[in-house]
């Protein structure tokens, strides 16, 4: 009997190893899906030639990976002041390092052109993910990450 159990688990953890598929939760931060709204939470699946993002089971979008046409990285840096206040009323010196503190926020944005449906988005990922999403969207597509915030506007 024991025999049996491990040549069944043998077989069985590594079979949902491999059937594990490449997702990441996301907040979806504006773009051209009108099924969404800004601060939305989604699922992106990377699969080998689509992308595709679902929405409580529902696929709500899929894009061909050779569709995309830019694969784009920037950040949100902000100072913690409103956590800095509050911490000021209870302990002045702990508020005062709070204010010192920052907080970033992750964005990837992308576009596509598939014919003649064109559009993009941008997602909030988590600081722990967002190279992993960068990383996989760049081998997907052939692409490389342009970084938002060292691109310069010219008027």
């Amino acid at each position: 009997m024991k025999k049996l159990i491990v040549a069944l688990l043998c077989f069985v953890i590594p079979l949902s190893v491999f059937a594990s598929e490449n997702s990441y939760k996301v907040r979806y931060d504006g773009g051209s899906l009108s099924d969404l709204k800004t601060g939305d939470g989604v699922k992106l699946v990377l699969d080998q030639d689509r992308v595709r993002f679902v929405k409580d089971g529902k696929e709500v979008v899929v894009v061909p990976a050779s569709a995309i046409t830019e694969v784009s990285y920037g950040q949100d840096v902000h100072r913690r002041v409103g956590a800095a206040i509050g911490l000021a009323v209870v302990s002045f010196g702990i508020g005062a390092l709070m204010a010192l503190t920052k907080s970033k926020k992750h964005f990837v944005g992308l576009t596509w052109a598939d014919g003649d449906k064109k559009g993009g988005l941008a997602m909030q990922c988590d600081k722990n993910e967002y190279r992993g999403i960068l990383a996989a969207l760049e081998g997907i597509t052939g692409k490389k990450a342009v970084n938002s915030d060292a691109m310069t506007v010219k008027n």
